[in-house]
């Protein structure tokens, strides 16, 4: 199987707000993205920030009083995820936000991963986790590529041991 379609990274995700002004202030101060240029040619309402290596493009909703209105913090709803420094920066600076958030941790033998949950304007799940603690370990064998320096150090070094063992 490998990489069927050649995929490099992720670019970009996109999401319909009902204020673009207020998404952007929010992912801008909140998560730190950076407004960018967008193509003069589209004929819609919204922008793009980028950072961290990745593009949000925000979208204006085309009938912003339909757009559904979550308040219920649910972890186990569609989200996007930032690795930070920190959680317990993180949470110090939610709290002196404002910002509803959901504590969780995970653990797997042994190790443990934290997890903040919240919601941008639009009630779009973020989630802040301290995931690089958790190793990527391929279900079928396949060399798999990891967001972590550290966990990918550790695979090729794995990957090595098991090129050497007859």
């Amino acid at each position: 199987m490998g990489n069927p379609l050649h995929l490099t990274s992720l670019n970009h995700i996109s999401l319909v707000c009902k204020s673009v002004e207020e998404s952007i202030d929010f992912y801008k101060n909140v998560l730190g993205f950076i407004p960018v240029r967008r193509p003069g040619s589209f004929n819609f309402d919204g922008a793009w920030l980028f950072s961290y290596g990745i593009g949000i493009h925000l979208l204006r909703s085309e009938n912003p009083e339909d757009e559904p209105n979550k308040r219920q913090i649910n972890p186990k709803d569609n989200h996007i995820s930032f690795q930070c420094e920190s959680m317990a920066a993180v949470e110090k600076k939610l709290e002196e936000m404002g910002i509803d958030h959901v504590r969780q941790r995970v653990e797997e033998g042994g190790i443990y991963v934290d997890q903040l949950f919240f919601h941008d304007p639009d009630g779009f799940m973020i989630e802040i986790c301290d995931c690089d603690n958790l190793p990527v370990i391929p279900l079928n064998g396949e060399m798999v590529r990891s967001c972590s320096r550290i966990n990918l150090q550790t695979m090729q070094h794995q990957q090595q041991i098991q090129v050497v063992r007859p």
